[in-house]
C-alpha cells in the first residue's frame, strides 16, 4: 500500500475570492450594514434592551464534558467489529451527512479500502447570494453551526483513526485532485435530490472521469492500462429509503396522508449502519487545514444573546436526543406540547441537525421504538415519527417535482399577482408590522436563527395573504436565517404556504388573533421577545392598539380588536381548523 505523505498547498490554501454578485433590491432598514458584502442582513434587533428576559437557552443543556460522554456512549452502543477486504484508497465527501453514526457513504469507503480519506469542501457557491432577490445563501448563525459541526465530526473522526481534509473552493475541482494525488478508486458522497446539488455531483462525476489512475496489468511487463475514479451516491437523507418505496418517486401521491398511510402500511424503516470502532489509517497527510471561521466566510461574527443558542455537531445532537427522551422524559408529551412558542422544550428542536445531517432520521426512528418498548407508546411518541415522515415526503417531492418547488407558480403552476413591494416585505423581515406576533417571530428568527413551527406558518400566511407578497421573497430569507435550513422542507412548506403547493387542497389562511389567544394567552413569547410590551396587561400584550407601532397592512379577515377576534369568515374557519403545514417541526 502506498503511503503518501503529502502537502496540499495549491488545494488547502486558496483565499476566497468571490465573483461580483448582483447587489439585493433590498437595503437594511436600520442604515447599518452587517457586512460589506451583504447589506440586506440584519440579524441582531438594536430595540431590544438587555434585560431579565435576555436569557439565552443552550440546546443541548449539557456542558461540553456530559456532550461529548452522551455521544461517545451512543457511538459505542453503534459500534462493529466488521472487517475490510477493500483495496487502495478511498475519498469520503461529507456534504449534508455530518456525523459517523448511521453514515452509509462512510462505511462503504471504509470497506472498500485500505485508507479512507475524509473530505469536506467549503464551496464559495453555498455563500453567495439566493436566486431570485440576491439575499445572502447562508447567514452567519448558520455558518457558525456548520463550522462547529465541522469542528465535532473532525474530533469523532479523528477517536476512530482518521481525521477531516477541510478544503476551501468547489468539490469539482477539489476532489478529481485529491483522488490524482492519492489514486483513490472511488469517491463515496450521500445522494442529493436538488437543482444546485445535483449540478455539482454531475460536474463532480464528469471532472473525475479525465482522472486517468494508471492500474498494472497482470503482467509486469505488459503496458499499463488506465481507469478512472468513480462517483457513487448513498440514498442517506430519509427515515424511509427511496428504493423501498411502495411506489416509484414520480408517482408519489400529492396528497400526504396517502403517502404516510402508503409507507406505514407497506415499508419497513432500514435499520443504522453500524461503524467499527477503527476506521483508520488515514493517508498521510502533513497538513488537515483549519476550519475557516466566520469572518473568513465574509459574514459578521454574531452571538446569539437572547433565546436559544444551538450548539453544533454529531454530539450534540445524540446529547439532546438523550436529554428530550430520556433524562426529562419529554417524549410522552411531545404532541400535546409540540405548538409551543417560547423555551427550549416544547418540541424536540431536532431540525438544525437533520438538515445538517449530524443526525439519522433512522436513528431517531430506533430511539423511538427503543422508547416505546421501554417507557411508553402513546400519540406522542408516534407523532415525532408522523413529523418525520412530513420530512420525507418533501425529500421525495423534491425528486418528482424537480426545480418547480421554486418557480413562482409552484408544482402546480398557479397564477397569482404577487407584489414585491420592498417596503412591505423589509417591515416584515425586520419585525416592524405592528402585529405583536408576527414581529416576535421575525425578530426570534433574525437572533437566533429559529423559530417554532406554529411560528413559520403564522409568518407565511400573514406574508403571502395578508400582505400579498412574492412568497419567494420569503422562501429565500428563510433560506438565508434557518438553522435549519434544507430546500425541500422549507420550499415545499412555503409552496404549501402559500397555496401553490402540489397538493390542491392547501389554501390556508391563520387569522392572528385566534393564533394570539391559542397560542400565546398570556403575552409570554411576545413580551420575550418585544420587552416594551412586558409593562402592558396580559391580555393587552398581543392586542396592544396605539401603544404599539402602527399596522403596516390590514388583516385579510378578522380583526385584532380584544372582543371581536372570533374570524367570521368561511375560508378563515376552514383554515384555522384545517390541516397543518409539516416538515420544520421537530
Amino acid at each position: 500500500m502506498a503511503n503518501f505523505a503529502l502537502t496540499l498547498p495549491n488545494l488547502s490554501r486558496k483565499i476566497f475570492i468571490y465573483p461580483s454578485k448582483p447587489t439585493s433590491v433590498f437595503t437594511n432598514s436600520t442604515g447599518i450594514l452587517c457586512s460589506n458584502r451583504f447589506p440586506t442582513m440584519n440579524f441582531c434587533s438594536k430595540s431590544e434592551s438587555v434585560s431579565a428576559s435576555s436569557s439565552t437557552y443552550q440546546v443541548p443543556q449539557q456542558d461540553p464534558n456530559e456532550i461529548d460522554r452522551i455521544a461517545e456512549q451512543t457511538l459505542q452502543r453503534y459500534s462493529s467489529k466488521a472487517k475490510r477486504n477493500g483495496k487502495g484508497t478511498a475519498i469520503v465527501w461529507f456534504r449534508n451527512d455530518l456525523r459517523v453514526l448511521d453514515n452509509e457513504a462512510l462505511y462503504k469507503a471504509w470497506v472498500s479500502s485500505e485508507t479512507v480519506l475524509p473530505v469536506y469542501c467549503v464551496d464559495p457557491r453555498l455563500f453567495g447570494t439566493t436566486y431570485y432577490f440576491g439575499f445572502p445563501k447562508t447567514g452567519a448563525l448558520r455558518a457558525q453551526f456548520l463550522i462547529e459541526s465541522l469542528a465535532d465530526l473532525r474530533k469523532n473522526l479523528v477517536k476512530r483513526g482518521l481525521n477531516l481534509l477541510v478544503q476551501q473552493g468547489k468539490p469539482e475541482e477539489i476532489l478529481p485532485s485529491l483522488a490524482r494525488a492519492f489514486g483513490a478508486h472511488t469517491v463515496y458522497a450521500q445522494k442529493e435530490t436538488c437543482a444546485e446539488e445535483l449540478n455539482v455531483e454531475r460536474l463532480v462525476s464528469k471532472h473525475l472521469q479525465e482522472v486517468e489512475l494508471p492500474t498494472p496489468s497482470e503482467k509486469s511487463n505488459s503496458p499499463r492500462i488506465s481507469n478512472n475514479p468513480k462517483l457513487k451516491l448513498i440514498w442517506g437523507t430519509t427515515m424511509y429509503h427511496i428504493d423501498d418505496l411502495p411506489f416509484d418517486a414520480s408517482s408519489l401521491p400529492d396528497v400526504y396522508t396517502q403517502f404516510r398511510k402508503s409507507v406505514e402500511a407497506k415499508c419497513e424503516v432500514r435499520g443504522c449502519i453500524k461503524i467499527p470502532t477503527s476506521l483508520g489509517p488515514p493517508p498521510s497527510i502533513v497538513d488537515w487545514e483549519c476550519l475557516p471561521s466566520v469572518e473568513q466566510l465574509g459574514l459578521p461574527l454574531n452571538n446569539v444573546n437572547k433565546g436559544m443558542k444551538f450548539v453544533g455537531g454529531e454530539s450534540a445532537a445524540l446529547s439532546r436526543v438523550y436529554e428530550y427522551f430520556w433524562k426529562k422524559n419529554l417524549l410522552k408529551v411531545y404532541k400535546d406540547t409540540r405548538n409551543g412558542m417560547l423555551g427550549p422544550d416544547y418540541s424536540t428542536k431536532f431540525s438544525p441537525w437533520l438538515a445538517s445531517g449530524s443526525l439519522s432520521p433512522r436513528f431517531l426512528h430506533e430511539e423511538v421504538m427503543r422508547y416505546e418498548k421501554e417507557r411508553q407508546a402513546n400519540s406522542s411518541t408516534y407523532w415525532v415519527l408522523f413529523e418525520l415522515i412530513w420530512r420525507d415526503y418533501f425529500r421525495f417531492l423534491s425528486v418528482k417535482y424537480g426545480n418547480s418547488l421554486f418557480h413562482l407558480g409552484g408544482p402546480r403552476k398557479v397564477e397569482h399577482a404577487w407584489s414585491q413591494d420592498k417596503n412591505l416585505f423589509q417591515s416584515w423581515r425586520d419585525g416592524r408590522t405592528g402585529y405583536p406576533l408576527i414581529d416576535a417571530n421575525m425578530k426570534e428568527l433574525s437572533t437566533t436563527g429559529f423559530m417554532s413551527n406554529r411560528g413559520r406558518q403564522i409568518v407565511c400566511s400573514f406574508l403571502v395573504r395578508d400582505m400579498g407578497i412574492d412568497w419567494r421573497m420569503g422562501a429565500e430569507w428563510f433560506e438565508t436565517c434557518l438553522l435549519d435550513y434544507d430546500p425541500c422542507s422549507n420550499y415545499g412548506n412555503w409552496t404549501y404556504g402559500s397555496g401553490v403547493g402540489n397538493d390542491p387542497r392547501e389554501d390556508r389562511y391563520f387569522s392572528i388573533p385566534k393564533q394570539a389567544q391559542t397560542y400565546d394567552p398570556e403575552g409570554e413569547y411576545v413580551a420575550y421577545w418585544l420587552p416594551q410590551l412586558g409593562a402592558m396587561p396580559k391580555d393587552k400584550r398581543n392586542f396592544p392598539g396605539s401603544l404599539y407601532i402602527n399596522q403596516i397592512v390590514p388583516l385579510k379577515f378578522g380583526t385584532t380588536n380584544r372582543n371581536r377576534t372570533r374570524d367570521k369568515s368561511p375560508v378563515a374557519r376552514r383554515a384555522n381548523y384545517g390541516r397543518e403545514a409539516k416538515g420544520n417541526r421537530r
